[in-house]
């Protein structure tokens, strides 16, 4: 407690714990959607589009690279949406394309045009977000929240529209309701929330901190809505418990929230199969 308290006077680590609980909410929320619709690797694929774009950013000494890295990975999740179902290379091939490509590239890209003299230490932290989200200023917090703001309004205005889009989408649309236009909006969110969670865990590990809630939570309920809830709950008290471990332990911010995510997990399937043998 001692460590902890000292620790939290510092501005700093209050950011990172702001920071990282508005993350892991956002993510939660579109993280069922994504998985119920077998989109989960979509996460992958935009997150390595951040990492190349970080890396052009970073060559091109942005002072703000959010100005780059939120267009392009916008701009790229409409066209994984909008080309992946509807040319000869489908949307999971597609993704594994983009997944590599631009993480190759972007890689490249900081080599040659190496900017710093800590190169290794730059990727990593890019990677995993090893000390990113301890960096942060007060102008990226007021980002993440105005943010975050948008991400839940969005969800929570078009919440029906979401539903019946990840559930039926023939019947939706049998129904008149502007399937692609919902589609379009879900891959936005989904940019947005992955530029944010950059900082956090950084651009490989982001998919668990959208994956492993939804899945955790599926394990117990079976309506949508008591998953979003429990999901959103759950990934908000793994990233807070894992941000203090890594603080009390010295670990990597973004492994230990992941880690914990996978230890809810089993934690989860096991009271599921509890439950659902009792039953």
């Amino acid at each position: 407690m001692a460590k902890l308290t000292l620790y939290f006077s510092y501005d700093f680590v209050k950011y990172a714990l702001i920071v990282g609980v508005l993350i892991a909410l956002c993510s939660s929320l579109l993280g069922v959607t994504l998985v119920l619709k077998r989109f989960s690797f979509i996460g992958d694929g935009l997150s390595h589009v951040a990492f190349g774009a970080v890396a052009v950013a970073t060559v091109l000494n942005l002072s703000n690279n959010m100005l780059l890295v939120m267009p392009v990975t916008i701009v790229f999740a409409i066209l994984l949406l909008r080309t992946g179902q509807n040319t000869k290379i489908k949307g999971d091939a597609m993704i594994a394309m983009l997944s590599v490509g631009a993480l190759a590239v972007g890689y490249l890209i900081m080599n040659v045009f190496s900017v710093s003299s800590n190169l290794a230490g730059d990727v990593c932290s890019t990677l995993f977000g090893s000390t990113s989200i301890l960096t942060l200023k007060i102008t990226d917090v007021r980002l993440c929240i105005v943010m975050s703001i948008v991400v839940i309004a969005v969800f929570v205005l078009f919440y029906n529209k979401i539903f019946a889009v990840t559930f039926d989408e023939t019947f939706a649309r049998a129904t008149g309701t502007r399937t692609n236009l919902y589609n379009l909006l879900i891959a936005v969110v989904i940019a947005v929330i992955i530029v944010l969670a950059m900082n956090l865990v950084g651009s490989l590990l982001i998919s668990a901190l959208v994956i492993f809630p939804a899945l955790s939570a599926m394990r117990l309920f079976k309506s949508f809505r008591a998953v979003i809830l429990c999901a959103a709950i759950l990934s908000v008290v793994c990233a807070v418990l894992g941000m203090l471990i890594s603080i009390l332990a010295g670990t990597p911010v973004g492994a230990t929230i992941v880690a914990v995510d996978i230890a809810a997990f089993g934690i989860f399937m096991l009271l599921g199969y509890v439950t659902g043998g009792s039953r």
